[in-house]
Order: structure tokens, then sequence, then C-alpha cells
């Protein structure tokens, strides 16, 4: 009987207006098979299985079957809310040929213990196919517990079991419990070195979509005992990881989109800007230029003045955040014969509450490129005045510097910043934070000549109800 194991990718699904793109998904599993992952896993909750109708599910695992074959074990999501659909899917797997089928617990009516129990027990006894349990209360508002699946474990093709609760301890008692009879696998991508050092098979995980790569590293690191590289590796990935986790399927497409695997984006209601932030999609993709996944665009000197003089000035805004302590930015950045008369303009007739200051490192002295700041929001208080001038004032100079150093500024150019603090923000660190990341997406955005028209038009209809917009 098959016992999965190893690094598995918890597939996204392209899709087009006729359904799964193939085309598309085709070069995503070769993708994901050439980073190293031992299997795939079509129509999971990545994959978007409760979007998709039967008739696409079957084609997605099929296309998924017809590329892995020889190459890397297919484990087809076959979840449904009641017992009836998701026998049907579960014997559609087994007729085209999957390895296994991955099986969450019937959502939506919330059964209790007894009806998940049941609810495998049939799935058992009128299929052959291997059946993975599925753990993810946080999105089915039911919890499989520990001893329900202590007594499925004795039914004939149940071998493993994903968890997805994110929940250490409940790991810890499924590797007591039922570890010598079925395999236990990680689904939550933040805690997959302490699984599989614990004593778990392997992992499923949403994030091997895009590096499966390094999960591989961990998992044979444990293997071989090299502990300390394990820990490395996953503390370098864990932000990007925690970002994925955060935003699911969107999250995870908008990753493989930056590094160049066009997947498109998510069905509605999942939209960019709501259950993706449009401040997370930047980290995300800073995240992915350190993991050397895509790389920096930045513009070669010639290029770079070609671009800034043509044009006149560049123009870049971002928004980070929430709350009284949001920060949001506009900017320009020009040469100091596009900016200079302008700038020192500002500095010699300042406006009342709006007074600009010039962005430091440290005491007397200047960050490069010069750089001036505006409050937004009329300063009309001491107190305001200290966290516009103290810690938002601070982070700007740190991302220019940060910037330069990067390459995306050179020195000889000038920076004008328009800052908003909210007038009664007064956590001075995440004001801070909030600024710094602000800044520095503004910046890429405006070298960068994003948005573009293409990613606009992805995101037009997200806007038209004000709670799904970020400016």
């Amino acid at each position: 009987m098959f016992r999965p194991s190893g690094v598995n990718a918890a597939l996204v699904t392209p899709f087009n207006e006729k359904g799964v793109d193939e085309e598309k998904y085709r070069k995503l599993i070769r993708y994901v098979i050439g980073q190293g992952a031992d299997g795939l896993v079509p129509c999971g909750s990545t994959g978007e299985f409760s979007n998709m109708t039967f008739e696409e599910k079957g084609r997605a695992i099929e296309i998924c079957i017809e590329e892995a074959r020889g190459k890397a074990n297919v484990i087809a999501g076959a979840g449904d809310a009641g017992t009836d659909a998701t026998l049907r899917a579960v014997l559609q797997a087994q007729t085209l040929g999957a390895d296994a089928v991955l099986v969450v617990t019937p959502y939506y009516m919330k059964p209790g213990d007894k009806g998940c129990f049941e609810h495998f027990a049939t799935l058992s006894e009128n299929s052959d196919i291997p059946i993975i349990l599925y753990n993810i209360p946080q999105l089915t508002g039911v919890n499989l517990s520990w001893k329900v699946v202590e007594d499925l474990v004795e039914l004939k093709n149940i071998v493993g079991i994903k968890d997805s609760s994110g929940n250490m301890s409940y790991i810890m008692t499924l590797l007591e419990k039922v570890s010598d009879k079925i395999s236990v696998l990680c689904g939550w991508d933040e805690i997959v070195y302490p699984s599989l050092a614990a004593g778990a098979d392997g992992c499923i995980l949403q994030s091997a979509n895009v590096i499966a790569d390094n999960w591989k590293s961990i998992l044979n690191d444990v293997k071989a005992r090299k502990f300390d590289e394990a820990i490395k590796t996953q503390r370098r990935i864990q932000k990007f990881v925690r970002l994925l986790c955060a935003s699911g399927a969107l999250g995870t497409k908008v990753a493989l989109n930056y590094c160049g695997i066009d997947v498109g984006l998510t069905r509605k209601p999942i939209m960019l800007g709501d259950t993706l932030s449009y401040e997370n999609r930047e980290e995300l993709r800073i995240e992915l230029e350190k993991l050397g996944k895509c790389k920096k665009k930045i513009l070669s000197s010639e290029e770079e003045r070609k671009k800034i003089e043509k044009p006149g000035i560049l123009v870049g805004e971002a928004l980070a955040g929430e709350g009284n302590e949001v920060a949001h930015i506009d900017i320009v950045i020009g040469t100091k014969e596009m900016l200079g008369s302008v700038y020192a303009q500002a500095l010699a007739n300042p406006r009342e509450g709006h007074e600009p200051l010039q962005a430091i490192l440290e005491p007397n002295v200047l960050v490069k490129p010069e750089t001036l700041i505006v409050p937004t929001v009329k300063i009309t208080s001491m107190r305001q005045a200290s966290i516009v001038y103290g810690p938002a004032q601070a982070a700007v100079g740190k991302a220019v510097a940060d910037c330069l150093k990067d390459g995306f500024v050179r020195e000889d150019q000038m920076i004008i910043a328009n800052i908003f603090v909210h007038p009664s923000s007064d956590k001075r660190k995440q004001v801070y934070v909030n600024n710094y990341k602000a800044m520095v997406h503004a910046i890429r955005r405006a070298v960068e000549g994003r948005p573009t028209k293409e990613e606009i038009l992805d995101t037009a209809q997200n806007a038209r109800h004000p709670f799904r917009y970020d400016p």
C-alpha cells in the first residue's frame, strides 16, 4: 500500500475562461518537479477545489498524472462537503490512476466525531485507492480528533494524515498515537522543521509550488541529523511562508507569477487587495528576491538615466500597516536639475503645519540621495510632530539608504516624499516599520514602473467596493 512521504506540492490551479488552463498547468507542474518535489497534490485547498466543477477537477488530476508519470507521485484532492459527493470524487481519482487521494473533513455542516468517522469509513469501504486524511479546522470549522484518527487507521486503505492546523501539540499526539501505522504529514508551512525533527514523514505545502528545493534541503538535513543547517533554512524562508499562510492560494499564485511562472489570479471571491494586501504583495516579491527566486529589476546607469530624463520624473506610492499606525507615502524621484528648485523652495517657504524636513541617517548627516519629507496631515501638536519628525523621518532615511545600497536609486538624484502619519498614532516602533516599508515599496514601484497597465487591468474590479480598496 502506498505510504506518502517527502516534499509534496499543493498545486495551484491556473484558470482561463474555459476552465483549467492546461498549458499553464503543465508548465507549473514541470517547474515544481524540477524544483525537486516528490509528489504533486492537485485540487486541494491551494488548488481552489471548492471553486471548481467536478469536470474541472477531473481534468486537472488527469493532466497532473500525465505530466508526473515516473517523476512524482500524484495525490489527488477529493474533498467535498458531503459523503456522497466525496465518494464520487474519490472514485474519479481512482479511475484516473492517482496514487492516493487527499480527503478533507466534511465542511459547512460541521459533523462531530461520529459523523467524521462514518464519512471516512464509507470512503474506505467503497474504494481501493489509498486515502490520506486532511485536517484543516481553520477552513472547515471541523477538527479531526486524534481519537477518531486512532480508530480510522484500522481501516484498510487509510495511509496518512495531513495536518494543517498549525498546532504542534496535535502533530506530536499523532506521532505518538498513529505514526507506526500511517504517515503523518505537516501541512502548515511555518512548522515544517519541528514537525520533521519530531518524526513526521514529510509535508504537503502550498509554498512547495515555489520553494520545493528549500523544503527538500530541510528534509535531507533532518534525515542526516544536520539540525543546525535545517534550522537556518527554515528561518531564512520563514517570513516568506508566513506571508503565504496568511494569503492562501492567492499569495502562492502571486509568488509564482513573480518567478515567471504565469498562473493568473484566483477565482472570486478571493481577491487582490483583500485576501492579499498590496503591501504584502510587495513584501512577497522582496522575499523572493532574497531567496534568489526572482531578480531585482534594477536599471543600468544608462537605462536609468534615459528613463528619468525622457519622462521627466518618476512617481510612486505605497501603503503599509493598518489602524492608526498606517503609513501612506507618495514620492517623486528626479535629477537635481529637475527637482532642485522645487526642493529648495519647499524648504525656504514652508506651509504652516506642513513644514518639510530633510531625511537624515544620523544627526547632521543627510541621507543620499537627498530626500525631503513633507507631512500630508497638518501638524497641530508637539506629540504629533515628535512622531512625524521622529520614527517616520528615521524610517524614510533608512529606507532611502537601503534602496541606494540595493541599486534602486543614485546619489545624484533627489526625492520628495509626502508622508501620511495619523494624528492619533502612538506606537512609535510600528510607525517606523510601516513608514520604512511604505518608502521602500514606493521607490521600487517608481523605478520599476509599477503598477503596469496589465496589473491595473487585472485588478480593476477589486476597487469597486470601498472595503476592497487600498490606495
